[in-house]
């Protein structure tokens, strides 16, 4: 949703809007206090447009920003943010701070980034030696030598390396190879035949990857011989790499071997060698996901000439600092990946994009001092009890189920007790006393980061799993759940309504908007398609009855075939690659819905502004799915990504239940009718 990393004009509102919890508030029943109904449009029949009903008041009003690929809740939440970030940055400008404390690397590296003078007379000067390392590459080993190294600073290279759980013992870090060296977001950009995926290619072809040559000192001729063999090379790897949908299987993209059966594999590489290149030391057994990929990567070394593989290189390099390098590549980068990719007519403002790269780099560093400020521990307690009335709701969901025999459920009541709750912050912080961040090049303070990065998780090997690290920060409006700690993780930021004081959210917007979409989502992925093959303690671990696998099978290729049907701009939705997503949406609602049963605002049955509670619990869900993307951005999400545009994620799962035919009397003949012998129900 993955995801997946304060906001108010006042403190107090940023303090009353983080208290949503599954207590009873005083509700204000003017309109224009409330968030929901003031964005109704009334034109739109509910049964044929839900999202357009529900949210298409605030669509027309708000525009895209030509900055933006999209526009919805959770840019006003990310705007609002870095306001806040944008003040603590500059207080840390100013302060004076003591070397290597967190104040003076924020401060020094919002300086770096903000320092456009200096970033444009330095052009590609702070790449020169790492192009030049490349340049030294002279045969396959020091070729595989140079792959090592410029992943250690952050650089896409045919080896895809990190270190993550096993799979199958969730308490044991392991190093992990898995596809990549691709230059377009996913191989099927490289063979697909509808227009989108020709425009991007062509573009990526004939464009981009020129300009990016000459930028990196290149003569014309060189950069378009340069431009067509780096992307047959490109191809020749995306050729063997697996579908989005094919990457979901977790046993088929679980390959232990030994070091020696992966030199086996890939004979042209010394893999030992190669991982002590890459910090990773006394590797003995590696997880491959995908072995054909690197059967192919084996192939290429020796089919592809030196000089095409520095090309390669060169164009990796320079691509993955362009953002931090002088205009002309920073244009460039936003040309192809901004506007042709996503269709963003201009750039952000400097400051936001710093802040941006500074949040995923040291998002722990301006979260330690985000949460004092604006998160109270008393906020904390709320979100943990909100979390547990889910729990609930959903055992009771297990133990109605009528397709589930009573040996798997009382597994999956098991595994339910056991998901553990990360809500608000961490209760540890990141030690960044060994990152070094000076006033110098931009791109120099971003490549120590990334080596920083890179050392942190490279030192996790041969060490036990930490189950309290967070991957998100907490001011990050996005959640998820980690099967192999089967854990969710919910930010701070995440359960934000933007502009709204905790006082004027009644609990069916709150259950709606936080409860279903967000905590009951991520619960749910513990049991959709891809995690219910983890077991309570996060191994990848049979522990279904086989009859209930089938049953639950067929009960998800409803949801595919309901999904592969939806479509925008021509191409179809992949119903098999989004399953997870979907089954977590459609989970959620019904858990969410029925824990709302439980409030004393459902039980009273009181309208608000003619609102009934479940009108006002599915408007609330809807909320959280607020917004609108471009053209070009939306074909990208359907190629690329496992989440369904945000319209069909409300659209589609209230199709397959119950209370909302019942709310908003949707009939036969209504658009979103779906008759009930094809209402999906799983959980």
């Amino acid at each position: 949703m993955t995801k997946k990393f304060t906001i108010q004009t006042l403190l107090a509102c940023i303090i009353g809007t983080l208290v949503m919890c599954a207590c009873n508030h005083k509700t204000k029943n003017h309109a224009d206090n409330d968030v929901i109904f003031k964005d109704l449009d009334a034109s739109v029949k509910p049964g044929d447009d839900f999202f357009k009903y529900a949210n298409n008041g605030w669509l027309k009003k708000n525009p895209i920003p030509a900055a933006y690929s999209s526009w919805g809740i959770g840019n006003v939440v990310i705007e609002e943010l870095r306001d806040r970030l944008k003040k603590i940055n500059e207080e840390a400008l100013t302060a004076n701070a003591a070397k290597g404390s967190n104040t003076q690397k924020i401060g020094d590296f919002y300086f770096s980034g903000l320092d456009s003078v200096n970033i444009e007379k330095q052009g590609l000067n702070p790449l020169k030696a790492e192009l030049e390392k490349i340049n030294q590459v002279k045969d396959v080993k020091s070729l595989v030598d140079e792959f090592a190294h410029l992943e250690t600073i952050g650089v896409e290279t045919p080896i895809a390396a990190g270190v993550g759980q096993d799979a199958k013992n969730s308490n044991k870090n392991l190093l992990q190879l898995f596809q990549g060296g691709i230059g377009l977001p996913s191989r099927d950009y490289y063979f697909n035949t509808d227009p989108h995926s020709v425009e991007i290619r062509t573009d990526y072809q004939q464009k981009h990857l020129p300009v990016i040559f000459k930028l990196s000192g290149l003569s014309p001729d060189e950069a378009i011989a340069a431009s067509k063999k780096t992307y047959n090379l490109e191809k020749f790897l995306a050729d063997s790499s697996r579908k989005l949908e094919d990457l979901r299987d977790p046993y088929h993209n679980y390959n232990k071997m030994t070091v020696a059966g992966l030199s086996k594999l890939t004979p042209a590489i010394d893999w030992q060698g190669t991982f002590d290149k890459m910090d990773y030391k006394n590797v003995d057994t590696v997880i491959v996901g995908q072995p054909e990929y690197y059967r192919a990567l084996n192939k290429a070394l020796n089919t592809y000439s030196i000089a095409d593989w520095k090309n390669y290189l060169r164009k990796n390099l320079v691509i993955s600092y362009a953002s931090y390098l002088s205009k002309p590549f920073d244009d460039e980068n936003f040309r192809f990946y901004g506007t042709v990719l996503y269709g963003n007519k201009e750039q952000l403002p400097r400051w936001k994009r710093v802040l941006d790269t500074e949040n995923g780099l040291m998002g722990e560093v301006l979260g330690q001092i985000f949460v004092k400020e604006y998160f109270p521990e008393k906020t904390k307690k709320r979100y943990v009890n909100l979390v547990e009335a889910m729990r609930a709701s959903f055992k009771e969901h297990i133990e109605k189920l009528d397709w589930m025999s009573r040996q798997t459920k009382e597994k999956a009541f098991d595994k339910l007790a056991k998901v553990s709750p990360k809500v608000g912050y961490p209760d540890h912080w990141k030690d960044f006393s060994t990152l070094t961040i000076d006033r110098g090049p931009y791109a120099l303070n971003v490549m120590r980061a990334n080596t920083f990065w890179h050392r942190y998780e490279a030192n996790k090997l041969g060490k036990p799993v930490d189950r309290t690290e967070w991957g998100i920060t907490p001011q990050t409006y996005n959640a998820y759940y980690n099967p192999s700690n089967n854990e969710i993780v919910l930010p701070a930021a995440q359960f934000l309504i933007p502009g709204v004081k905790d006082e004027d959210v009644d609990d069916a917007v709150v259950y709606g908007y936080a409860a279903a979409s967000t905590i009951g989502h991520e619960m749910t992925h513990g049991f959709d398609d891809e995690g219910r093959q983890f077991d309570a303690k996060g191994n990848l671990k049979e522990w279904w009855q086989p009859q209930d696998s089938i049953k639950f099978t067929q009960r998800a290729q409803m949801l595919i075939n309901q999904f592969n049907g939806y479509s925008a701009y021509g191409l179809h939705v992949n119903g098999k690659a989004t399953q997870g997503e979907n089954i977590a949406d459609l989970g959620g609602i019904v858990i969410g819905l029925d824990a709302f049963k439980k409030t004393d605002q459902y039980k009273e049955g009181k309208s608000i502004n003619g609102l009934t509670p479940v009108q006002r619990f599915f408007l609330g869900y809807s909320l959280g799915w607020l917004g609108q993307e471009r053209k070009e951005a939306l074909s990208s999400q359907i190629l690329t990504n496992e989440h369904a545009p945000g319209f069909m994620r409300v659209n589609g799962p209230f199709t397959d239940v119950p209370e909302f035919y019942e709310a908003f009397h949707i009939k036969k003949g209504d658009k979103m009718w779906l008759d009930p012998d094809k209402r999906v129900k799983i959980w």
